[in-house]
């Protein structure tokens, strides 16, 4: 099956996808800073370079897009028809790099909370942030 656009519209389609500051990453950023807790973005010096870093806790957290992660049994992570084989390739890789980093991250003493997209959607957000909050904190 060929792809429905051409290949200027895909490219300039995907350079519209954001690696950080995305929508999903504010919302966990505003409620957590409402809550009174300060952190670091994106510390490059951390494998991963994770979302939010919390030096204070030893706590960094990686807010995961459910289709680009691979978040198996979700319904918003599903294979494009178009090109299966190398999205099939760029998502395990992404899914390898992953736990690598967490492993990595683990190993230096850090505490590793993952947060899906799909745990951001209106039914389930309120539980997690607050779920999220009470991990930070304890």
């Amino acid at each position: 099956m060929s792809d429905v656009h051409s290949k200027e519209v895909r490219s300039y389609n995907m350079s519209k996808i954001k690696g950080k500051d995305t929508k999903p990453e504010i919302l966990v950023r505003k409620f957590l800073f409402k809550k009174g807790l300060r952190y670091r973005l994106h510390d490059k010096k951390l494998p991963g370079k994770p979302d939010l870093v919390f030096p204070k806790y030893k706590i960094v957290i990686f807010v995961h897009g459910c289709f680009w992660h691979g978040h198996e049994g979700c319904k918003y992570f599903v294979i494009p028809k178009t090109k299966t084989e190398w999205w099939l390739n760029k998502i395990n890789s992404n899914k390898e790099k992953d736990m690598e980093s967490v492993q990595k991250l683990k190993n230096e003493g850090w505490k590793v909370y993952i947060v899906w997209e799909c745990d951001l959607k209106s039914r389930k957000k309120e539980e997690t942030l607050n779920a999220l909050y009470y991990k930070i904190i304890n």
